[in-house]
């Protein structure tokens, strides 16, 4: 079976480093060579098309960090080069993301005439108390304006991120940042939970007034049914879209597809005509990066997965979409026999957290999270844990994802 294929392209510098994010981050000053690392990019681009031949790359993203600080000639530069190199889907879903605090209308008109379809709009919240609490650079009226002027660039694939469970939070607050979203009309929303990850700020001196467990169990059973009140069915963990515009690249990674990786600190997969699935990563400071790809001594870090680490990383992703995964589904994606995760599929129908249902084509039985498995994802994820440590659960879904994520990356880390 040939997997669907990405690109993520990752563009590394923030004006200020967010005191929760994670992310492979690097606060931009005046001494940062844009110009330089989009060079160094277009150079990876090439190494990357050698990886896929002849393949289709159906999605483009481009993460980071904040791409928006990029000019629309340096952005579309990146999309012509990848145009050149690579075997672009005519109809290729292709995001950018942007920040409302580094968004100019003129700059939405070039991002969209050189090839961006999508547009991942990091608001947060609208509540400009909640975005200082942040750290966040932009206010709500800069979310709104750059909000209509992405609808008047003719952007037409609109995501809008935003938190709950923030700093002196209340479900009626809440409520409100999902309702000043809605009435935008964006056909994406991510809804995500504050978390406290591990080498961030946050994580060393909490903020005060962080919601208990009991006001966030209020605060998503509100939220989810605003949300399909308004039309949005969520698909995933936290993304919830109108018909028709789910984001594609994100399935690809759930659905455990295929992806090429340019630029600082980019993560790879790709699964050969064997059936071997090899993941890599590129440097991840801009700096380190860009001296290996202009030196040609670029170490990719390249490493096959056991077949217990293929399961899990199956499982770890298509255990958050609300849809599920097939047993079919399962054996094609990974090549694996349904033996190696027909016990603890067998355990999680037992302990209520899976729901069986008839596949639609009458190849194989379907299997979903439950209520009781979204809400405890972390304990559904960690049935699947090659390792015998377990994650310990949390009634919070995003949590559990991103415990559990933490745990796969660590057990394939490179040295």
């Amino acid at each position: 079976m040939t997997l669907p294929l990405s690109l993520y392209v990752h563009l590394p510098w923030c004006v200020r480093k967010c005191p929760y994010c994670d992310f492979n981050s690097h606060t931009a000053g005046a001494a940062v060579d844009k110009q330089r690392y989009v060079a160094a990019l277009i150079d990876d681009l090439g190494r990357e098309a050698a990886r896929a031949g002849d393949r289709v790359v159906e999605t483009v993203f481009l993460g980071g960090g904040t791409p928006s600080l990029f000019s629309s000639g340096e952005i579309g530069n990146l999309l012509d080069a990848a145009a050149r190199c690579l075997n672009l889907s005519e109809g290729a879903e292709i995001t950018m993301e942007a920040n409302p605090g580094t968004l100019e209308r003129d700059r939405l008109a070039g991002y969209r005439a050189a090839g961006i379809n999508r547009l991942s709009l990091g608001a947060q919240s609208f509540n400009n108390g909640s975005l200082e609490r942040l750290g966040r650079i932009h206010g709500a009226d800069e979310i709104e304006n750059a909000l209509h002027d992405a609808m008047e660039a003719g952007f037409d694939s609109i995501n809008v991120d935003l938190m709950y469970a923030l700093p002196g939070q209340s479900p009626g607050m809440a409520m409100e940042d999902l309702e000043r979203a809605i009435e935008f009309s964006p056909q994406h929303i991510s809804w995500y939970q504050l978390t406290l990850e591990p080498n961030t700020v946050f994580h060393a001196e909490p903020p005060v007034g962080l919601p208990d467990e009991e006001i966030i169990a209020a605060i998503e059973e509100q939220g989810y049914e605003l949300l399909a009140a308004a039309g949005f069915r969520r698909y995933e963990t936290s993304a919830f879209a109108t018909a028709g515009h789910r984001c594609r690249h994100n399935l690809n990674y759930w659905q455990f597809g295929d992806y090429l990786a340019a630029g600082a600190g980019a993560h790879g997969k790709l699964t050969d005509d064997s059936g071997f699935v090899r993941r890599y990563r590129k440097p991840a400071h801009p700096l380190s990066y860009m001296k290996a790809i202009e030196s040609g001594l670029l170490d990719d870090c390249m490493q096959r997965l056991s077949p217990p680490d293929i399961a899990f990383e199956y499982m770890l992703n298509a255990l958050r979409l609300t849809d599920g995964f097939s047993r079919t589904g399962f054996c094609e994606c990974t090549g694996l026999p349904w033996s190696s995760v027909a016990t603890g599929v067998a355990r999680a129908v037992s302990l209520g957290l899976l729901s069986t249902g008839a596949h639609r084509t009458g190849g194989g039985g379907t299997f979903r999270p439950t209520e009781r498995g979204r809400r405890f994802l972390n304990d559904l994820q960690g049935l699947f844990l090659p390792a015998a440590t377990k994650p310990e659960g949390k009634p919070a879904g995003r949590n559990g994802a991103q415990a559990a994520r933490r745990a796969a990356v660590e057990a394939n880390r490179c040295d």
